[in-house]
């Protein structure tokens, strides 16, 4: 093969990592695009749909909090391919059982269920990706898995739009399904078949503690993602609350919001990866991106009176911000050696996706502290906005530039 082909790119596994992400992102968000119309449909009050929205997402983000221990060291023992099994076998089953809740604690158990099956989905795939690709090809890869995956949430937006919340579920699960037996061409990274003829521990996520250093870059690569999800968890998913406070001339929809800033997303990822590839850096354009997500932030926050196609427009741009997501989980694969890639690169996000826990509690506590009413919305965002913006510049001083990495290493106990 021509050593600048890009042949590799059309790989099995790459086409279908980039599938099982599209899914996830499908049922990942397709609570908060349904949030109001299902929690209406099962006798939520109107003045309670945000604190009970609330809930449900905890929920949802507590399993693929779990989820990411669980799938990540799994990826370590037992193979990629057992993860990509297992996760969307699970979500799938979850998702179509969420069609049938009556009452919202029925609805945030399947939620937290569905939760621990998401979480295997990204990591999985991208640490596959990562290690099948060669390192020239290694950023464009995942990349390309990111960004046809982020256009789920378009699917998910029409879905919604189209049909019952009930069989919006009942469509997530069946592409699973359906997913499941297309990975049955799926075959291992090499990489790791190689590491498991070697006498070396594989999955121990305390070796993530045992070392200065190494806890140190797990840190950092959790961390920098903070900005993305304090923007789609709590900005996008209550973005009817926030038009309401900032007097948009009209009505905002969760889910075309959501929409919007999800195709913003996958063009960020695309651009960032170029970018990244062009500069030979991962660093250097997560610094950018976090500089312009902290503008995005003020401008979303405090223009008001905009017309709802305006108000689109910024969540369009908030999304193309936090378009590091793709190098935001690459670069937590590429930190570590192969007998813990796939438990830092499963792990990190959804810690990440699980941090909308304490961000929305913070913002429900910055919102009572302020008084309540319309601009205490405003201002507790700025604030818990704020403090994830300081928190990734932080955390991006703790991890390794790993642009030409080789990925085949390991970490010594």
């Amino acid at each position: 093969m021509k050593e600048h082909s890009l042949k590799p790119l059309w790989s099995v596994p790459v086409i279908v990592a980039a599938l099982g992400y599209f899914v996830d992102i499908y049922d990942l968000l397709l609570f908060s695009i349904v949030r109001r119309t299902s929690l209406q449909s099962i006798g939520v009050p109107d003045d309670q749909l945000l604190t009970q929205g609330e809930f449900v997402l905890q929920s949802q983000m507590v399993g693929l909090l779990l989820g990411g221990l669980i799938w990540g060291i799994m990826g370590d023992k037992k193979g990629r391919l057992s993860v990509l099994f297992g996760s969307i076998l699970l979500y799938s089953l979850a998702n179509i059982a969420n069609g049938f809740v009556t009452t919202v604690n029925q609805y945030a158990v399947l939620r937290f269920i569905g939760g621990i099956g998401l979480a295997g989905e990204l990591g999985a795939g991208i640490t596959l990706v990562s290690e099948v690709l060669p390192t020239r090809l290694r950023g464009y890869g995942t990349t390309l898995v990111a960004t046809v995956g982020l256009m789920g949430a378009v699917l998910a937006n029409f879905i919604a739009k189209k049909f019952d919340w009930q069989i919006a579920y009942f469509i997530g699960g069946g592409l699973g399904i359906v997913l499941l037996v297309a990975r049955v061409s799926i075959f291992e990274s090499g990489v790791f078949l190689k590491l498991k003829q070697q006498t070396v521990q594989r999955g121990n996520f305390f070796q993530l503690f045992n070392n200065a250093a190494r806890f140190k870059k797990f840190v950092g690569s959790v961390f920098i993602g903070l900005p993305i999800w304090f923007v789609i968890g709590i900005l996008i998913t209550f973005s009817p609350e926030f038009a309401k406070a900032l007097h948009i001339n009209g009505t905002i929809s969760a889910g075309d919001a959501v929409m919007y800033s999800y195709i913003g997303l996958a063009v960020g990822d695309l651009v960032s990866g170029f970018i990244s590839q062009a500069l030979r850096s991962r660093k250097k354009v997560v610094f950018l991106y976090v500089v312009v997500t902290t503008g995005m932030i003020l401008i979303y926050l405090f223009t008001p009176g905009r017309s709802v196609f305006n108000f689109y427009l910024t969540c369009f741009l908030l999304g193309v911000s936090i378009g590091y997501w793709a190098l935001f989980v690459t670069m937590a694969a590429e930190q570590f050696g192969t007998n813990l890639r796939s438990t830092v690169a499963t792990s990190a996000p959804n810690f990440i996706r699980g941090m909308v826990v304490p961000l929305t509690l913070g913002f429900r506590f910055m919102r009572e502290q302020l008084g309540g009413g319309e601009s205490a919305v405003i201002y507790g965002a700025l604030v818990v906005g704020i403090v994830t913006i300081i928190i990734a510049f932080l955390s991006l001083q703790w991890v390794e530039e790993t642009f030409s990495r080789d990925m085949n290493f390991v970490e010594e106990d």
